[in-house]
């Protein structure tokens, strides 16, 4: 069954209050291979909140993980993640394509900080094949 194109533009409820730790960017940096010498986060460290949101959103629309594959992320940023950062993201779908029995998914996802600012919006193509596809 397609997801229904009613979704776009629709956002869902931010993820829970995220705090930012060194911590928790040097476990993020050794599962990618590398090290963490304090500092800001990497580039694609949003991905932690990003990911939290897309779970929510495909919890929320009943949409099965085992049937999504990533297709692209991008980053585009208003100032650098650091310890001490407190973020939530909220996804927004912003596209929806139906090609060869698949859903093409676009997604959105603003990261705000405590005090609501802009630090960063990712986007993410998600490609969902249906049971019929």
């Amino acid at each position: 069954m397609p997801v229904d194109q009613s979704l776009v533009g629709r956002s869902f409820p931010p993820t829970p209050a995220f705090s930012v730790t060194e911590e928790g960017i040097a476990t993020f940096v050794a599962s990618t291979g590398g090290t963490y010498a304090g500092g800001p986060a990497p580039a694609t460290y949003p991905i932690v909140l990003a990911f939290d949101a897309m779970n929510a959103f495909l919890e929320a629309e009943r949409i099965d993980l085992f049937r999504i594959v990533h297709g692209e992320q991008k980053f585009a940023y208003e100032r650098s993640i650091r310890p001490g950062d407190v973020l939530s993201a909220t996804l927004t779908v912003s596209s929806l394509r139906h090609i060869g029995g698949a859903d093409i998914i676009g997604t959105t996802s603003e990261v705000t900080d405590a005090d609501g600012a802009l630090v960063c919006t990712t986007s993410a193509t998600l490609v969902h094949r249906g049971a019929d596809a």
